[in-house]
């Protein structure tokens, strides 16, 4: 009998973390369904980008408040769960604050005393969050994408650190021994009056607050693949793997640097045959319509982006009244992609064709269009994402796959091909504005 609750915790932890164990599997599938593209180049520099974007929060610090309050909670988070690793030995093997037996009482009361001085800060700061969104009502958490779903998502996440932060400090302040021996209860030992009268109430109590800590975290572990917060561990490989080239610099297509190549070689014939042993195949695709021409770093893009709509604030053609939401542009890649994943598991492993399209399904060419290509989103994202990227793809599939663009795209570039300039001008009539008076 007395191996009962041991028995029960490991079971709780084996199924925790391997359920989230099969949602990584999961999200690594899905992520993998786009395009390979390298980005192995300059390694030193990606370090430096993990280090001091995702690790450091450099970018979120230039809104000094919003960028305080959530490093608090980030490093308040992280290392109060250092605490774990003690929770997990006790809960295996039956054991009470292991560690008291193993660190110095002075390391173990910083440690402690740390970890409750954190908690406080996180409830502070999540509390401000709560305020931010509920009752202020900040405007960037008002768009037309941010309703239902993305709404709920952010308020049940506060409510999840809420509890976990106060399990935490109860845990503490109902444990007798931890508070007789005053090392580390920095916090809690201002609550510990309200336990000290009854032995057996306090016991049963931070029992209670012990199971429902250790609890409360798997399931927020499990809970991140369904939530914007998956971003507190794919900010990392995402920062890492972002691209380092010049904002204003697109990639060129490899197929239409052939052709072009193809029509400026004067001896290339455009209608041989091809070469003994070369087979053409099928032609690929120009552009993206769905997730899987998008590639993988897209894909990642659209996992880690964390909804806080800086991107969209700092939008010029949002900014003006456009349809356009950088924000929506991720979210509805991620919404679509997580579409494509239940079908490949509904259909063992193979996509079915649905009928539906990232393009059209999801997003509109009137978004596409309304972007100006400025980077504001990109320069904006705390994680480094690039709403940009997948615009320009998908108005690559409408420009050459569908002849869809906008009739002032179309007058431009019909320009281009007779008059080689953007004008409606000849090309014999360029100088004469010099002999005008």
């Amino acid at each position: 009998m007395e191996y009962i609750p041991n028995i029960l915790f490991a079971i709780l932890l084996i199924f925790g973390i391997g359920y989230f164990g099969k949602n990584v599997k999961k999200l690594s599938r899905n992520i993998n369904l786009g395009k390979d593209v390298d980005r192995s180049d300059n390694k030193s520099q990606r370090w430096k980008n993990m280090g001091m974007i995702a690790l450091g929060q450099s970018k979120m610090v230039r809104r000094p408040i919003a960028g305080f309050f959530h490093i608090i909670v980030y490093v308040g988070f992280v290392i109060i769960n250092i605490e774990v690793l003690e929770i997990i030995i006790d809960g295996l093997f039956g054991t009470h604050r292991v560690f008291t037996k193993v660190l110095p009482d002075s390391i173990y009361g910083f440690l402690i005393g740390t970890f409750e001085i954190l908690a406080i800060g996180v409830l502070i700061s999540v509390i401000i969050f709560w305020i931010r969104r509920n009752i202020i009502k900040l405007k960037r958490f008002l768009s037309a994408e941010m309703k239902g779903w993305p709404k709920s998502d952010g308020n049940i996440i506060l409510y999840f650190e809420i509890v976990l932060m106060t399990l935490f400090i109860v845990m503490n302040a109902a444990d007798i021994s931890f508070q007789q021996a005053g090392n580390g209860n920095v916090i809690s030992q201002y609550l510990y009056p309200l336990f000290e009268g009854n032995v057996e109430t306090a016991h049963i109590i931070e029992k209670v607050a012990w199971w429902l800590h250790i609890a409360g975290i798997l399931v927020f572990l499990n809970y991140l693949y369904f939530s914007k917060h998956l971003h507190i561990l794919l900010a990392f490989p995402n920062t890492f793997y972002a691209n380092l080239k010049p904002k204003g610099e697109f990639v060129n297509d490899a197929n239409v640097t052939k052709e072009v190549m193809l029509m400026m070689d004067p001896n290339a014939d455009p209608f041989a045959a091809p070469a003994e042993g070369e087979d053409e195949g099928e032609p690929e695709k120009f552009g993206a319509s769905d997730v899987q021409d998008l590639n993988w770093v897209q894909l990642l893009n659209s996992y880690t982006c964390t909804e806080c709509g800086r991107c969209t604030s700092e939008c010029p053609a949002n900014q003006t009244g456009k349809k356009l939401s950088p924000r929506k542009i991720m979210m509805d890649t991620r919404d679509r992609l997580e579409e494509v994943g239940k079908n490949i598991d509904a259909n063992k492993g193979t996509f079915i064709d649905d009928g539906k399209s990232l393009l059209n399904d999801y997003i509109t060419p009137e978004e596409l269009w309304a972007c100006t290509s400025c980077n504001a989103c990109v320069e904006a994202c705390p994680v480094s994402i690039d709403p940009l990227s997948i615009i320009m793809e998908m108005r690559k599939y409408l420009v050459m796959e569908q002849s869809a663009a906008p009739t002032e795209l179309n007058v431009m570039m019909g320009n281009i091909e007779n008059n080689g300039a953007p004008w409606p001008y000849n090309q014999m009539d360029r100088l004469n504005w010099k002999d005008e008076n």
